[in-house]
């Protein structure tokens, strides 16, 4: 794995691991592995062994496919459905004017 390819992936966890608000300690835990394993992975220093990458996807709630490259795939949209399909109805009406509001946005440019 070549060390921009580790940098992106780092950054993907590191993103992830924020917006769901776990340490790296945390992470680890969810992942087996070591809290130095999440820091290399995330500063782009380690390369990456499937069970990590298994483990590392499966803790954040991602495919490894966007894990390794960045890009959504139906799993991905599956385990967001999984996620949706447990809100209240209020809950689901509430994140679909979130949405809405966000698209709109984009196609503004203003994200």
């Amino acid at each position: 794995m070549g060390e921009g390819f580790l940098v992106e992936i780092g950054k993907r966890v590191l993103e992830k691991r924020k917006m769901l608000r776990l340490s790296q300690e945390e992470l680890a835990e969810k992942a087996d592995t070591s809290k130095q394993t999440i820091s290399m992975v995330e500063h782009g220093k380690r390369e990456l062994s499937t069970r990590t990458i298994v483990g590392l996807a499966k803790a954040l709630g991602m495919s490894t496919d966007y894990l390794l490259t960045g890009q959504c795939t139906n799993e991905d949209v599956l385990l967001l459905q999984q996620k949706v399909s447990g809100l209240t109805a209020r809950q689901y009406r509430y994140l679909e004017t979130l949405i809405w509001n966000f698209i709109d946005m984009c196609e503004e440019g203003a994200v």
